[in-house]
């Protein structure tokens, strides 16, 4: 389907010549082509310029106006990625990429001061593989000229609430790398663009600096915090994005545009816009221009001139604009001061930088984001949790799937299972990370689809994965991933009498993993990769009480570090396990205390309610009254007050105290010597699982919410809430994308004064992976296992969402209901609850967040023959020879060529996170020795995305109110001697030599 390529059209030199087609266009002859790429080379200054010196020349006695062409091109919304590509259902959107591409190249062409931006390669890269040769080597000259510019670069312009941080790397590494490899340096982008996302977080600043951006501009920011920059002159400033990397490592001038990202009142000359096409009279744009100046400390503004998937036409834009520029710059000759310009977001920035001038610094984050009183778009943190927890799990999957091709080499992609490819996940998981993507704020129909190219990128992975694992195990079986084990269905070990159980490990330490697989009733022997028999026991599942009896196997598992160790199972009797396995009955009252443990802690339940009420560290004698339940909010339909209801992007609910689901539950107490548990129901739609199992240091919570009913005719919100006698001082903490903290006060912004409209959702935060209370002394953590929102609306209080089911659209674009159904309205999902010392907080949850974000992969296989004849099978395997130090995270382990891979080690822990085990300190590593499956040979150290050699890195400096800041020169890369400071992380790109048969 679409357009033939960009040469079957026609698109001579002069404007009369022009002719479009479909929006299409060509150079009519080879001998044109090399004449018109000849003078295509030589019509600017610095043609071959990487950088700013292909910047237009503006004029400094004047203000100049920069005009900046773009389009913002969703990757998937209201349509699905390839609807929006080829063009299809434009009566639902009116939208095709491949003709915005092909118009604007034609566009550029007949003027060589004209200028585009362009933003998001998952679409560009399609679009380039289409184009003939001819047409690619004029792509490239208007590149090398800055007159097609990227800007940011990544696969997909990324959300900044719902993404963590870790695959956000992988998404701007996929599309610079595109960039690097189809442009070279001339590609790269200097400027880093998120004008259509919902809020901003210091996380991502700090990200985009570590890649090498010189600047960050931002179209949404809170209707208040505008008004209050404007009035202060603070549309521009540097933002610092770490509280522990040494200024400017993290530090990142970020600029806020004038008008989101829409042109201004009566300039939007596109198909899709209803304003008049430019008269002679200059008189409008003159105005604008300098109404905007007043709000921006220099002689230079910005206009946005373009907007959601503008340009099909390119041609009735750039018109405009070229009598635009000609009108207002001829009334310089009667005195005018304004100069207008094609111009774009890096040539704006350089013209910014050379001003020289002294600029404020911030140090906070841009969430919670409202567009107006009582519009705080805080709902899309938690909308759609299913597909946020299957995002998750993809990206536990994917980095397992690009270790085992690291550490197998060659033989991972060609095997005995056929090709194994890791580029469809990682292409899919990076479309995931589109801020209407994972956000959970896209059309029904486009979540399906979302859906199904993570579940279609899992295939070639779990090929990978198979190819893997018999390479390194000298063993061939018939492996099986058991996708559904999440909802307790696994075949392999349902029905089989025998079966073999691989658990990998991504991490750089060893690991004790808890391994539940759904069985069929009997009692099973447990081996471990040595032939011992270990602990396991068969457990009744909670859904099935009262129905056909399922049952859960459970053993304790030791897998080594980045390795894989193998279990061995036979089931030995078909009859039921013990009834000294099973202790209570559901019940609504109890007189007697009920309660959970194991060394470590001790949960107690009220016997009246069935529900939680205190939580015991008796490793470090803490304890805390914790009450926890569920609520729900009613949502906000509109009222009188406004008619703002609560949507897939706005939460707004009716009432500021929630609803309880119940306030009692009936229970059930489970105890084994491997697992203790009290399961809760509280309604047909609600129940929980609170559990411990041996050596755990905190509490499990696994809860299961939905279908949520709708027979009252009204949407719900359901939080899991925490409330205890602890005084907080109205303060909380929430994780920026799954790294950094920062504290949040109720009712109150670090750099503007707050008329808060909306008392709930106006204090509800993005948790990615964690959030806490404190009250100097104990600190109540709880670590998710998907992106959520949370707060803390009183002391003592804490509170996440875990589901949420509306009947209103909320007027933001989708006009769509969030009314999910199918598998997807119910949802299961775990709470990781950690009570401590303040000064050990850090050390437990920051390892556990990363044992829950990558979680080990369990593959089961029925039994197979030997891989090598003349080897034994491998039962356990390590890709490293030592395990790293706590405090080192691997980041990135993946194919970065035929012989290179990608590396990325990260220090997990910031410089006041010591917790009396030198956590906080630098750590060294010996590269050279780290890796046991292959030798390094060579090493590069890279910008974080890797799209540029760390030597040659070079960013612009800015001149900031906190002082001066030094630039020190790298360091010779040693590779026995590689330190991570706090809160750093150190890219790689290496050139190794397998081991053989690894």
């Amino acid at each position: 389907m679409g357009t033939p390529p960009l040469a079957s059209g026609v698109c001579a030199g002069g404007g009369s010549a022009v002719w479009f087609w479909m929006n299409s266009c060509t150079l009519s002859s080879p001998v044109q082509l090399i004449s018109f790429l000849f003078w295509l080379l030589l019509a600017t200054p610095g043609a071959w310029a990487a950088d700013y010196k292909t910047c237009p020349t503006v004029k400094p006695d004047m203000l100049n106006v920069h005009l900046l062409p773009h389009t913002h091109d969703d990757v998937g919304w209201l349509k699905t990625v390839d609807q929006y590509y080829y063009g299809i259902l434009n009566d639902v959107q009116h939208a095709s990429v491949q003709y915005i591409l092909d118009s604007v190249i034609c566009s550029l062409l007949e003027d060589p001061t004209r200028r585009f931006i362009y933003v998001e390669m998952a679409f560009f890269s399609r679009w380039w593989k289409e184009q003939t040769n001819a047409t690619q080597d004029t792509v490239r000259a208007l590149v090398r000229q800055g007159r097609l510019e990227f800007v940011n670069g990544g696969w997909v312009m990324n959300d900044e609430a719902t993404t963590h941080y870790g695959a956000i790397v992988d998404q701007m590494t996929l599309g610079l790398r595109f960039l690097q490899d189809t442009f070279g340096s001339s590609g790269r982008p200097r400027v880093a663009w998120h004008i259509d996302p919902f809020g901003h977080s210091r996380e991502q600043a700090s990200l985009f600096a570590q890649m090498g951006f010189d600047g960050f501009f931002l179209g949404r920011i809170d209707y208040q915090d505008k008004d209050d920059r404007k009035k202060k002159l603070k549309m521009e400033e540097v933002w610092r994005g770490s509280a522990s990397l040494k200024p400017p490592t993290a530090d990142l001038f970020t600029g806020v545009l004038p008008n989101n990202y829409n042109p201004p009142k009566n300039l939007c000359w596109d198909v899709l816009c209803a304003d008049r096409p430019l008269v002679e009279d200059p008189k409008s744009p003159e105005f604008n221009a300098k109404s905007l100046q007043k709000y921006y400390r220099t002689n230079h503004i910005v206009m946005t001139m373009g907007s959601d998937f503008q340009y099909e036409n390119a041609n009735m834009w750039f018109k405009n604009m070229d009598k635009l520029i000609r009108l207002v710059n001829e009334q310089q000759a009667e005195g005018s001061k304004v100069h207008v310009l094609y111009s774009t977001p890096t040539c704006y920035l350089w013209e910014l930088n050379k001003a020289n001038l002294t600029w404020s610094v911030k140090e906070d984050d841009f969430f919670p984001y409202a567009d107006g009183p009582h519009m705080f778009w805080t709902g899309y943190f938690s909308s759609r949790p299913a597909l946020k927890h299957y995002e998750r799990l993809s990206y536990n999957f994917l980095q397992v799937c690009n270790q085992l091709e690291a550490l197998a080499g060659p033989e991972a992609n060609m095997g005995p299972y056929g090709s194994g490819d890791s580029a469809p996940l990682n292409e899919a998981m990076a479309v995931l990370q589109h801020h209407d993507a994972v956000t959970g704020t896209a059309r029904q129909n486009v979540v399906d689809d979302y859906a199904r190219q993570l579940a279609a990128g899992w295939g070639p992975c779990e090929v990978l994965v198979s190819n893997a694992l018999a390479q390194l195990s000298y063993n061939k079986q018939n492996f099986s991933f058991c996708r559904e084990l999440n909802i307790s269905i696994c075949p392999v070990s349902q029905k089989s009498e025998n079966f073999q159980v691989t658990i990998y490990n991504p991490l750089g330490r060893k690991v004790k993993h808890m391994v539940r697989l759904p069985v069929s009733e009997g009692i099973f022997f447990v081996k471990d990769p040595h032939g011992k028999t270990v602990p396991s026991n068969v457990v009744m599942l909670p859904s099935s009480y009262g129905k056909t009896s399922r049952w859960d196997l459970l053993f304790s598992a030791s897998v080594p570090a980045l390795g894989f160790s193998m279990y061995s199972v036979a089931k030995v009797t078909v009859r039921t396990p013990q009834a000294s396995s099973l202790s209570g009955k559901s019940r609504k009252s109890r007189s007697h205390v009920l309660s959970i443990e194991n060394e470590y802690i001790r949960a107690t339940f009220n016997s009246d309610t069935g529900l939680l009420m205190m939580i015991e560290n008796m490793e470090q004698t803490l304890s805390l009254p914790v009450k926890q339940g569920f609520f729900w909010y009613s949502a906000n339909i509109g009222d009188e007050e406004s008619s703002q209801a609560s949507g897939a992007y706005i939460f707004r609910p009716k009432h500021s105290k929630p609803m309880p689901v119940s306030r009692w539950a009936e229970i059930h107490l489970v105890k084994t010597a491997l697992v203790q548990e009290v399961h809760q129901n509280f309604s047909s739609w609600c129940s929980q699982v609170i559990r411990l199992y041996p050596g755990q240091r905190h509490l499990e919570l696994e809860w299961m919410v939905g279908p949520i009913p709708m027979q009252d005719f009204g949407g719900k919100e359901v939080i899991s809430r925490f409330d205890t006698p602890m005084k907080t001082k109205g303060e909380f903490y929430t994780d920026s994308n799954g790294r950094e903290f920062l504290k949040r006060r109720h009712d109150y912004r670090p750099t503007w004064k707050l008329n808060q409209t909306e008392p709930v959702a106006g204090n509800y935060y993005p948790v990615n992976t964690r959030i806490y209370i404190s009250d100097g002394h104990m600190q109540l953590t709880v670590v998710t296992d998907r992106s959520q929102g949370g707060s803390s609306l009183k002391d003592g209080s804490l509170e996440l969402m875990v589901h949420r089911r509306l009947l209103a659209d909320d007027g933001r674009g989708v006009e769509e209901a969030l009314i999910e159904s199918g598998a997807a309205s119910t949802v299961r999902g775990r709470h990781f609850v950690l009570l401590s010392s303040v000064s050990d907080a850090a050390a437990r949850h920051r390892l556990l967040a990363e044992e829950v974000v990558l979680a080990p992969q369990v593959v089961l296989a029925q039994g197979g023959s030997p891989y090598y004849s003349w080897a034994a099978p491998r039962t356990q395997f390590s890709g490293l020879r030592q395990d790293l130090p706590p405090q080192v995270h691997l980041l990135t382990l993946a194919r970065w060529g035929p012989k290179k891979l990608l590396l990325r080690l990260e220090h997990q822990f910031t410089v006041t996170e010591d917790s009396g085990r030198n956590l906080s300190s630098p750590v060294t590593l010996n590269l050279q020795n780290l890796f046991r499956a292959f030798t390094i040979t060579q090493l590069q150290e890279t910008t974080l995305a890797a799209n540029q050699p760390l030597s040659k890195a070079s960013r612009l400096k800015w001149m900031t109110d906190t002082g001066p800041v030094s630039y020190p020169a790298p360091s010779k890369l040693d590779p026995t001697s590689i330190t991570l400071n706090p809160m750093e992380i150190r890219t790689f790109v290496v050139w190794v030599q397998w081991q053989e048969s690894s």
